[in-house]
């Protein structure tokens, strides 16, 4: 019955972006499927009763969890670690930074269904440092979530949260006090660290009828110490080279490499593996890390696809293995080597 109630949910949800009055529009309209690409049913309801059998027989490995994390005696100066999805805990050496936080067990506006977590939370509430500052891409149930901004709130009300345009109202709604709202290359500087929010290719809803009513993006991140962007989520686009024209090479990218699959349906707002390293070298990063892969079923690829794929594309051009890696959720990926070069 609930498998019942979510196809007929997606049905309404699709038919109802006919009648949206979209605010917002990408900066690259024109995105082309490859032969194969295609739905193989043209039929109207088709390819979405297609997409939705797909999906249900996805198959859903569970990827490792690491402890490293959880057993640091003391936090280091300049790291990250991934708690899942999009969401990581950064320290740049300035400021402690968490990216598109859910730590819920649903990607989805209902308790009872919706996408549920493969894995837990690599990073629990009470092993978080004192955060500074929290950065949202987008409005999807998977990059921002109700409940666990509430919970943020009360651990500490004084973060700081840097939203999408339009986003500050759903925010101050839940009684949250400090939220700036920015469009496409506006930036703010805390403390000693400048956010800029720059323009990828995606969209935005949260209900039937506000389809890109509020922004979407990624997040720069850049300091004396280290330059840093977060892409949320993102089809291939010619922003990445724009991003590096305006802000330079990041040390450090963090890439969506997962929930690509089927190409018809995710091609213009989520990218595969083969373009995340294309974006890797348009950005002209040092080094880059996997994300957005093997924490919920969204879409109808295998769970560990994404980072195997990837893994075999490095070997393949011969690539150092450091220059695009995935990490274990959990695990933490010190900031030593830009020590190193700082020292310099």
């Amino acid at each position: 019955m609930k498998s019942i109630l979510v196809f007929l949910f997606l049905i309404v949800l699709s038919s109802c972006a006919y009648f949206d009055n979209e605010i917002f529009e990408n900066n690259n309209q024109n995105i082309i499927l490859e032969p194969g690409e295609e739905a193989d049913d043209k039929s109207f309801f088709g390819p979405g009763y297609s997409f939705w059998k797909e999906l249900r027989s996805v198959e859903r490995g569970k990827i490792e969890l690491s402890r490293e994390y959880k057993n640091l005696e003391e936090k280091p100066n300049g790291y990250t670690s991934w708690i899942g999805h999009s969401s990581f805990i950064i320290n740049n050496f300035d400021l402690n930074i968490i990216t598109d936080p859910i730590f819920s067990e649903r990607a989805s506006p209902f308790s009872f269904f919706g996408p549920k977590r493969l894995i837990p939370p690599a990073i629990d509430y009470e092993d978080l440092p004192n955060i500074d500052v929290i950065v949202i891409s987008h409005n999807h149930y998977d990059h921002l979530d109700k409940k666990t901004i509430k919970n943020l709130n009360k651990i500490n009300s004084d973060i700081i949260y840097l939203v999408p345009l339009k986003l500050k109202k759903w925010f101050e709604g839940l009684g949250t006090k400090n939220v700036y709202e920015f469009n496409w290359w506006e930036e703010k500087k805390i403390k000693n660290t400048t956010f800029t929010f720059v323009p990828v290719q995606h969209w935005s809803r949260r209900g039937l009828f506000d389809k890109n009513k509020t922004l979407w993006g990624g997040w720069w991140i850049e300091n004396d110490n280290i330059k840093l962007v977060h892409l949320g989520d993102t089809g291939y686009t010619n922003d990445f080279i724009e991003i590096n024209k305006r802000l330079g090479s990041p040390d450090l990218a963090f890439i969506p490499i997962g929930a690509y699959a089927p190409r018809w349906i995710m091609k213009e707002s989520h990218m595969n593996p083969e373009e995340a390293l294309k974006t890797a070298f348009d950005l002209d990063a040092k080094k880059s890390i996997g994300m957005h892969w093997g924490t919920f079923i969204l879409t109808t690829e295998p769970t560990e696809e994404p980072r195997q794929i990837l893994e075999n594309l490095i070997i393949e051009k011969d690539l150092n293995k450091d220059f695009f890696s995935t990490i274990l959720p959990g695990d933490v990926y010190l900031f030593d080597w830009i020590e190193k070069e700082i020292k310099k």
